[in-house]
């Protein structure tokens, strides 16, 4: 059983990660601000940006930023907008209101903005719709990734619209459905929120009516990451392998030093899922010195994540996917189960920690026989909160 003292510790620690490493920059921002997208339920800010002479056609990549980042600064430091001018695609980037969200944190967390038709959830899908009408764009290839929170809602978007979506992208992120209150939300980020393949695959199940094609979904995961704990990569795979009728074993592994890329690819050979773990790499969106500019939770680690996610959807190039580049050393797996939680072929390092249980201890608020000295732990635990961006 978690004690007060560790839990208050927790939103403390939590409060002053974000606080200090989450600040948004000055950087000059290349988007545009984009009004009148729809309702808004969400009551979300949205920006765009397209090349100059962008096709007809075009692709649509969609980026959702971490708490306290904003929709420039990260793309700014992520070089989404220097990789779209080479590659000719449009972006959106939904920022999050500080109104809903003291940190500006994406509320991957809660039931009202996760739901199909519903808060943030719909307030994104209202932008992508614009958009694409504004610009004439490609509605077979739409595009999601984020980071952290932003990657949380990243597969928030992909579980509950998954026809809209050819592919998504999540660094450092949550599997969907893996919390619906604040005290469940540190749960699954500290990798304390257990749930069997079957269990991961109903809540995907339960975000819409959709019955396939599903999306190509891309997993980046720091090994050292001690914000999002690296078992919720695993959680994402197996969620997105049950739906895409994948064996547990990836199809092909590929080992470049301390970096990990797995595999699966379906009946036709296509690769649909790919989990990249980074050895000592922390909580952040990686990156390599040629593309985008290194800041707080953006990491330069000799790998353009924003390159390799972009050739994983197949709208631009990168030649270190070829297995060549980086002298990677391509290893095919044998398609028969093994445990998610095992030991990677070859790499340890690629072995998340092993799982433990929490259980979280809820007081009720409404009880008249609360002590004083129970109603003073809540507020103190409540301004934590809204500290940590969980809580208005």
């Amino acid at each position: 059983m978690r004690t007060m003292s560790d839990t208050m510790a927790q939103f403390a620690a939590f409060g002053a990660r974000q606080g200090s490493l989450h600040m948004p920059g000055s950087s000059p921002s290349r988007l545009e601000s984009l009004a009148d997208f729809g309702s808004n339920p969400g009551r979300l800010r949205a920006h765009g940006y397209c090349p100059a002479d962008l096709a007809k056609k075009a692709p649509l990549v969609v980026v959702l930023h971490g708490c306290k980042q904003n929709a420039g600064d990260y793309d700014h430091r992520s070089g989404w907008s220097q990789l779209a001018d080479r590659a000719g695609f449009a972006l959106l980037y939904p920022e999050q209101h500080p109104g809903n969200n003291p940190n500006l944190c994406f509320n991957w967390f809660r039931p009202g903005d996760t739901r199909r038709d519903s808060g943030e959830a719909l307030s994104i899908r209202q932008m992508i719709d614009t958009m694409i009408a504004a610009h004439d764009l490609d509605r077979d290839r739409v595009f999601v990734t984020g980071l952290s929170a932003g990657g949380a809602m990243a597969n928030v978007m992909l579980a509950t619209y998954p026809e809209v979506f050819a592919g998504g992208a999540i660094i450092a992120g949550l599997a969907y459905g893996c919390a619906s209150s604040v005290p469940e939300a540190f749960d699954c980020m500290r990798g304390q929120a257990p749930a069997s393949d079957e269990e991961l695959w109903a809540r995907l199940r339960q975000a819409s009516r959709h019955a396939g094609p599903w999306p190509r979904v891309a997993i980046w995961q720091g090994m050292a990451d001690h914000t999002v704990a690296p078992s919720n990569a695993e959680d994402i795979a197996a969620q997105w392998r049950t739906a895409h009728r994948l064996d547990d074993a990836p199809t092909q592994e590929e080992i470049s030093g301390g970096r990990v890329r797995r595999i699966w690819s379906n009946r036709t050979g296509e690769a649909v899922i790919e989990m990249n773990t980074v050895a000592a790499m922390g909580h952040g969106t990686p990156l390599a010195s040629d593309l985008g500019a290194p800041g707080p939770y953006m990491l330069d680690v000799g790998i353009s994540s924003t390159r390799e996610i972009a050739a994983f959807w197949g709208i631009a190039e990168d030649a270190t996917r070829t297995g060549s580049a980086h002298n990677a050393q391509p290893k095919t797996v044998s398609p028969k189960p093994s445990p998610r939680n095992g030991p990677v072929v070859n790499t340890p390092l690629a072995a998340p920690p092993p799982r433990t249980s929490g259980t979280t201890v809820k007081a009720d608020p409404a009880s008249p026989t609360r002590p004083a000295a129970v109603s003073r732990i809540k507020d103190v635990i409540e301004q934590a909160l809204r500290a940590a961006g969980l809580m208005k």
